[in-house]
């Protein structure tokens, strides 16, 4: 544990991405199995214990010290497990030995809720307080260290001179602590077989547009779908829909993974269907998909009703294939993946598969006017895709490219803050704000519409930070209400219906835009403004 601790409280205070990378790969280089697998895991969100909650770290704390420092320390510190590790005070004689990674895992696997509290005292006893830090933040798996799953799978390749698309695509499947992942890359073994399971394949993305000059004979345009990008995968008669991030949603969608019959690994958007068929329509779209907040209605359920099913059905609007019935095509041009997807089309179900056409533009010029005509509330824009581009992992310059809708604006008034996580964790950055429902001079109500917590610098988070200190009128628990003084320009993809939001309006894809100090809030914008905006 005191490798690991150490490697936790680096990653912390390093900045740069190639030390980030350097701290990973040696810790795994030099940590034998199964410590560093189960370390990996952590550093990758793949650990859970449901015994262990933050209100149990909390509980033992408030049992140990008094309850004002606790809240007071956590106020200030703003992260449970370093407040924890912190104050958590020593025992007395000789502390014994710390325990190891698996040891700490194998007794937080073992425990339930009763002694959940018992078991983390006793290894929290055997550890200094970097130790207890790294415990707790492995035991909640809640890291919030700067590292994402890709980053420790990069670090993964370069400890052991692998391939990270090959990382990428033996990765799925296996579980904790990865013994045949690290015997491949560090010992030379047999690659975890993945061609018998219906396992995740990584996704091909897309650089955003910006700049870049594209001669459309290169390159096809398709429309950017507003639904979630899945891949549909059906293997050994198993099919499993996975989500962008490799989670397995089939539970959600089981008319979809009820679809696919056929060995194959589909690429798409995963949409509902709606009347709604807007400007788009005229523009050449197929239009027939709702927008992201009908799917909204699908999405994180376990229990999927039969009224569900029936009032929101779900359908893919396929893109790519990147495997059919045993055959690699991965390797392929894009022109020939998609003459062998409109081949197979005819093979799905109509009512759960069709295909993302392809928009007719001679130049840019005219598919930006096409963009900028459709106002599909199920329309994000346009994708780019080079016809001779293979389906490789990740982003690739030069190969596909996305070119958004220019946002929506609007201007919000500040209501509410709430510290960040991690990095954040001491200043207030998640902000929700509101627009007038009615004239401000005659009284009217200030209704909120949105959350952010980006599109701002450091040093205008810096400033954001002591307004909400300064401005502070009321306190809800972790909530600090602010008066109604300071102004956002937002930023949103598109606006809908809602009827789980007191302003009965819900924003796609918000963000600060611009902090708008020469503007009076209440000279910002109405509900019926917003309302306006709305897609029919």
């Amino acid at each position: 544990m005191e490798a690991f601790a150490a490697l936790v409280d680096n990653l912390v205070y390093t900045r740069s991405r190639n030390g980030k990378l350097d701290l990973i790969a040696r810790y795994l280089r030099e940590t034998p199995d199964p410590d560093r697998g189960w370390a990996l895991a952590a550093l990758t969100d793949g650990l859970d214990f449901p015994a262990v909650k933050s209100a149990t770290i909390r509980n033992l704390l408030t049992d140990r010290v008094d309850p004002i420092l606790y809240a007071l320390s956590r106020d200030f510190v703003g992260d449970t497990a370093e407040t924890a590790s912190l104050l958590w005070p020593e025992p007395p004689g000789v502390r014994p030995p710390p325990p190891s990674v698996s040891e700490a895992v194998a007794l937080l696997h073992a425990t339930t809720r009763a002694t959940a509290p018992v078991v983390l005292a006793e290894l929290l006893d055997r550890l200094p307080a970097p130790g207890r830090y790294a415990l707790l933040k492995l035991a909640t798996g809640a890291m919030r260290i700067g590292i994402s799953a890709r980053l420790a799978k990069v670090a993964f390749a370069q400890a052991f001179d692998v391939v990270i698309d090959d990382v990428e695509e033996y990765w799925h499947g296996q579980a904790p602590p990865y013994a045949p992942l690290f015997a491949w890359a560090a010992d030379g073994a047999e690659p975890p077989r993945t061609d018998q399971l219906p396992l995740f394949r990584p996704f091909m993305l897309a650089h955003p547009l910006e700049e870049t000059v594209i001669d459309m004979a290169e390159f096809a345009a398709e429309w950017k779908w507003d639904g979630i990008r899945v891949q549909i995968v059906h293997v050994a008669g198993e099919t499993r829909v996975y989500s962008r991030s490799g989670d397995d949603i089939s539970a959600t969608f089981p008319e979809i993974a009820q679809g696919l019959s056929i060995p194959a690994v589909l690429d798409g958007e995963l949409l509902v269907r709606g009347s709604h068929q807007g400007g788009a329509e005229n523009e050449r779209t197929q239009g027939g998909a709702a927008s992201f907040n009908a799917l909204q209605q699908r999405l994180g359920r376990k229990v999927v009703s039969k009224a569900m099913l029936a009032d929101y059905p779900a359908f893919v609007r396929l893109y790519d294939i990147m495997i059919q019935e045993g055959e690699d095509l991965r390797a392929w041009a894009w022109e020939q993946r998609r003459e062998r997807l409109e081949e197979f089309l005819p093979r799905l179900d109509p009512a759960r598969f069709d295909l993302s056409q392809v928009i007719a533009a001679a130049s840019l010029d005219e598919l930006a006017a096409i963009r900028e005509r459709a106002r599909d509330d199920a329309i994000e824009g346009v994708m780019l895709k080079r016809r001779d581009s293979p389906y490789v992992t990740g982003r690739r310059t030069g190969l596909w490219y996305k070119w958004k809708r220019d946002p929506l604006l609007v201007d919000c008034v500040l209501m509410y803050a709430q510290r960040g996580s991690g990095k954040r964790s001491s200043f207030y950055s998640d902000f929700t704000f509101g627009c007038w429902d009615g004239d401000p001079d005659a009284g009217a109500e200030l209704l909120p519409v949105g959350k952010a917590y980006f599109g701002f610098t450091d040093e205008e988070l810096k400033f954001l930070d002591h307004h909400v200190r300064q401005h502070t009128v009321n306190r809800f628990g972790p909530v600090r209400e602010t008066d109604k003084s300071l102004v956002f320009e937002v930023a949103f993809d598109s606006i809908h219906l809602s009827k789980r939001h007191k302003s009965g309006l819900a924003m796609r894809f918000p963000r600060i835009n611009r902090i708008r100090t020469d503007k009076p809030a209440h000279e910002a914008d109405r509900i019926e403004t917003l309302k306006a905006m709305v897609q029919d």
